[in-house]
């Protein structure tokens, strides 16, 4: 299987950083605005990319301000059964965010625009931690 990963710098507290990875109001903040979602371990989190297009994730995890996890249920072919993990470790300049997208079949045209998404939208969670302010979908472009 293959794997996505990233890791970033947020100079902000873990405490903000979960916030955002796991309150609806965050999640529509840096990712996209049309965001259904609860902080709680088996609920379903739907986020919407316009109207012909959603992704469904089963919460499987939450450790506050440590980890969050999901399973991917519904979405793009390639991404149903793989898991997403968000560990947070704290960093005398905030805290560091490691992105694991595990479960990948193949490294495919979706798997490339994946990392590349991901990477725009971990700068977007950025941002908000940061500033206040990100720049979820469709702004990103």
């Amino acid at each position: 299987m293959k794997s996505i990963c990233h890791r970033l710098l947020i100079k902000a507290s873990a405490e903000t950083v979960y916030n955002a990875l796991t309150l609806e109001e965050g999640l529509s903040a840096w990712w996209t605005p049309e965001t259904k979602a609860e902080p709680e371990t088996g609920s379903i989190a739907r986020f919407a990319f316009g109207p012909d297009y959603f992704k469904e994730m089963k919460i499987t995890n939450l450790e506050p301000f440590n980890k969050v996890e999901w399973l991917c249920v519904k979405g793009y072919e390639e991404w149903i059964g793989t898991t997403l993990t968000f560990e947070l470790q704290p960093n005398e300049r905030g805290t560091v965010l490691f992105l694991h997208h595990d479960g990948w079949k193949a490294y495919t045209n979706e798997f490339a625009g994946c990392s590349y998404d991901w990477a725009l939208f971990l700068r977007s969670l950025r941002l908000l931690c940061e500033t206040g302010k990100g720049v979820p979908y469709p702004d990103q472009g």
